[in-house]
């Protein structure tokens, strides 16, 4: 997954608690069309209007600006109370009015693409707030963006830590009363237990952040660390207050249901993927992927080892039993509990070279960096991609991995590491680095134009990571059939594929049609063949969130779908890297806005 991604995915979160000085600064637009002296053109209208909505953003929500590359709130927080939810519902009216005084037909395609994402952007924020409403009942949030807050900080060096340091305490000496403005906003009766639960569990690592990696860096630095001690006592006080109200107060008093109910969700999925494919044809599609996908694994599982001599008593027996021998000798190829990191840096680097050989896309300037997962953000993935700031196009990527935990007993240890065995850690460097996110990504950076940067598509980002996996088994990574390795990883990558499927009706069912634990286990466990450790953190991720885990099948079957519609139309003359640097050169936008551009299309 892409850590990135996912804040731009609940982009409204983060700005519906922020206030905006409207008063001289970036704030509610005037007329879009036309200045005092005389017209300007729709494109220079809308440009205009776009960096006004950028600086509006920065502003209404600082951590979000320093995500962007932006440091010129690095000192502040976001303000998350009532009137701060009162100005971003102005700031959101006040772009979707100036957008209707904007002629459409007259923009450029490009703007045209922009205008689109915005207005989407702009009605998905005001319907979050003011619907979903996760200010409410997700403490999540605010957990999410103060930990961010510290870590966007010192996890680049963008700047010398003299001068990053003001920022950090500044942060630090504001987060007390972060904390507490967000204690009145969260009724907690409306919170659902597993968020409680969560959030309760997650508290601690923000102080983890102040020691484990602010501290050492202050110690390191030889700067006075007056203010920042005092900074650290407070904050670490009112970490234990609101710890204590988690424990005392959040946890025994969640009554809330997490699943988000047919109506609003098929609401949420419009705006988060810009489909306008309704939900039961996107689960008609899933099942359908669901069962192609199964045979794929069973004709391999045949060719590994004498697997495809197993008898069952029903046909269906067999076929479990044929793709459970055939991922069981993948699993025997496993890093050691401690080893996990180390596989990913080996895997990343042979996945790098052999895209670099097969020149089917263009290669990344930049490096990508494998870290140890941060612990405020350990339990929410096993993996994700944390690419350079769109202002900071120099820095490298980081490719985080999450250790075993300590408390974790061998027997879990060792279910985990069979899941995530050798051949599903090559997947998952594709997946995370290249030619999947890193690769991307950096592609995505070249463009030029921030507001499609900030206003880029999940669904696009994390579509083109499943594809990339594709690409590489139809390339003939590790060897394809010839070899047994090669047939290990086209395996576990149909399985790869597979929890994708299975992430889309596993979101659907649980948030619309009620389903229970135990029968999303068995979906996971049988159906897809997941780990019991896996398939426990994804039913804990699926609860914890909406819609997200959709982008992955809907954005992989747009991209395939893409590719084929090129392959037809430019039939002899199709070039693989013609077409990847192609669809890549726009940025990230839905995916149908890509093909738009890529075809020169009416842009709709």
């Amino acid at each position: 997954m892409r850590k990135f991604a996912v804040t731009l995915a609940g982009l409204a979160l983060p700005l519906a608690g922020c206030a905006i000085n409207t008063a001289g600064g970036p704030g509610i637009p005037g007329q879009a069309g036309a200045s005092a002296t005389a017209p300007i053109s729709a494109d220079a209208a809308f440009e205009a209007m776009a960096a006004r909505y950028i600086e509006g953003v920065a502003e209404l929500n600082p951590v979000y600006a320093t995500a962007l590359g932006n440091h010129a709130f690095d000192d502040q927080l976001p303000d998350v109370s009532a009137k701060g939810r009162a100005e971003q519902y102005r700031f959101s009216q006040g772009f979707l009015i100036a957008l209707k005084t904007i002629d459409f037909g007259s923009l450029s395609r490009a703007n045209q693409v922009d205008y689109k994402l915005l207005e989407n952007a702009l009605n998905y924020a005001e319907w979050s707030s003011e619907e979903e409403q996760q200010w409410a009942w997700n403490p999540q949030y605010y957990h999410s963006t103060a930990s961010s807050s510290l870590y966007a900080l010192v996890s680049r060096d963008y700047a010398p830590f003299a001068e990053r340091l003001p920022n950090v305490v500044a942060r630090m000496e504001a987060l007390p009363a972060f904390l507490a403005q967000a204690r009145a906003q969260v009724q907690v009766a409306r919170v659902p237990k597993v968020h409680a639960e969560t959030v309760a569990k997650q508290n601690a690592g923000i102080m983890g952040i102040v020691i484990g990696i602010i501290e050492p860096e202050v110690a390191k630095s030889g700067l006075d660390r007056t203010a920042f001690d005092a900074a650290k006592t407070r904050l670490n006080a009112a970490l234990s207050e609101h710890q204590a109200w988690l424990d005392d107060v959040v946890v025994p008093g969640a009554q809330g249901d997490f699943r988000l109910g047919s109506e609003m969700y098929a609401q949420k999925m419009a705006y988060a993927l810009q489909t306008d494919m309704s939900v039961a044809e996107l689960k008609s599609r899933a099942e359908k992927a669901f069962d192609e996908t199964r045979a794929g694994m069973l004709a391999i599982s045949m060719k590994i080892d004498d697997c495809g001599a197993i008898q069952g008593r029903s046909e269906q027996a067999r076929q479990q039993a044929v793709i459970n021998c055939g991922l069981n000798a993948s699993y025997e190829n496993r890093a050691p509990r401690d080893g996990l990191e180390d596989a990913a840096r080996k895997t990343l680097a042979q996945a790098e070279a052999f895209t670099k050989e097969r020149g089917f896309i263009r290669m990344a300037d930049n490096e990508t960096q494998i870290i140890t997962m941060p612990e405020f953000w350990q339990g929410n993935a096993v993996a994700y991609l944390d690419s350079p700031p769109p202002l900071e196009k120099h820095l490298p990527a980081y490719y985080a991995v999450s250790p075993i935990p300590d408390a974790w007993s061998e027997e879990q240890a060792t279910s985990f590491l069979k899941e995530y065995n050798i051949s599903m850690l090559h997947l998952l460097s594709i997946h995370e680095g290249t030619p999947g996110h890193a690769l991307q990504l950096e592609h995505s950076n070249r463009y030029d134009g921030l507001l499609r940067a900030v206003l880029q598509s999940g669904p696009f980002i994390e579509g083109w990571a499943v594809y990339s996996e594709k690409v590489m088994a139809d390339e003939g990574y590790l060897g394809g059939m010839e070899t047994e390795q090669g047939r290990f990883f086209l395996l576990n990558g149909l399985k790869f594929r597979l929890r994708a499927i299975t992430n889309t009706l596993l979101d659907i069912k649980i948030h619309t049609e009620g389903m229970e634990r135990e029968e999303a286990m068995t979906l996971m466990m049988t159906g897809a063949f997941q780990q019991e450790r896996e398939a426990a953190g994804k039913w804990t991720r699926a609860n914890l969130s909406s819609i997200q885990l959709l982008s992955y099948f809907t954005g992989y079957a747009e991209h395939v779908a893409l590719r084929a519609e090129a392959e037809e139309r430019w039939g002899d003359d199709f070039d693989a890297r013609k077409y990847h640097d192609g669809v890549l050169s726009y940025g990230s936008p839905s995916v149908k806005y890509a093909r738009a551009l890529l075809f020169e299309l009416p842009v709709e």
